[in-house]
């Protein structure tokens, strides 16, 4: 038997017996910074990926870019057979021959109606009524004019006369017939020119096609 001093013990004795030796234990801190490594390489990971996928997103990445949800994307021809319902959904319009015209004159200036009936006479318009609007409008119409119809004529003959005095308001009564009104306000110069007048027309019969989403594609 003998009596040892192993180093770090403070010069404390040990009593050394058989196979059995005093054990001296590693400092807990060492895993504390491995396991911290691991963590901020982890993190340093996972930042990484993400930035990657903003820059795919902002920077236009088809390969990685995902659509917006709700989006249905379509094919060459069901994007085709979309613009055509479309297209055949709007109510054709009527030529100005088919278009009965009263022209009222809600201004203090005299001559207005007339001058005006006959001008959209020779642009193809059948003219009515001639003469001062009404009460209920005579003296109070501020802007250029108003086109005057029936809830019917909203989609085809209102847009079709309106074409002739841009600026001019588009209004419906509860009338039966199928006249429609022109009624000059205190802004009235004088009738679009007809060549702009034919250009407007033309747009309304044959506008562009429009985006496949917003024909319900």
């Amino acid at each position: 038997m003998s009596m040892l001093t192993p180093p770090g013990m403070g010069g404390k004795k040990y009593r050394i017996t058989g196979d059995r030796y005093p054990r001296m234990r590693r400092p807990r801190h060492r895993r504390r910074i491995v396991l911290t490594l691991a963590a901020t390489a982890c993190a340093l990971g996972l930042v990484g990926w993400g930035s990657l996928q903003l820059i795919d997103v902002f920077g236009g990445n088809a390969s990685t870019a995902q659509a917006a949800p709700g989006k249905k994307k379509c094919s060459p021809e069901q994007a085709e057979r979309a613009r055509a319902r479309a297209q055949a959904a709007r109510t054709s319009l009527p030529k100005p021959g088919a278009l009965t015209v009263n022209v009222l004159n809600a201004t203090p200036r005299s001559g207005l109606a007339k001058n005006t009936a006959d001008e959209l006479a020779k642009r193809g318009f059948k003219i009515g009524k001639v003469g001062n609007a009404p009460d209920g409008y005579d003296k109070k119409v501020k802007g250029t004019g108003i086109v005057l119809g029936a809830k019917a004529a909203a989609q085809g003959p209102l847009k079709v006369l309106g074409t002739q005095l841009m600026g001019a308001e588009q209004k419906t009564d509860g009338r039966k017939g199928a006249d429609i009104d022109l009624i000059i306000g205190s802004g009235f110069k004088d009738l679009t020119q007809e060549k702009d007048a034919e250009k407007a027309v033309a747009q309304l019969a044959h506008p562009a096609s429009p985006p496949a989403h917003d024909a319900g594609c």
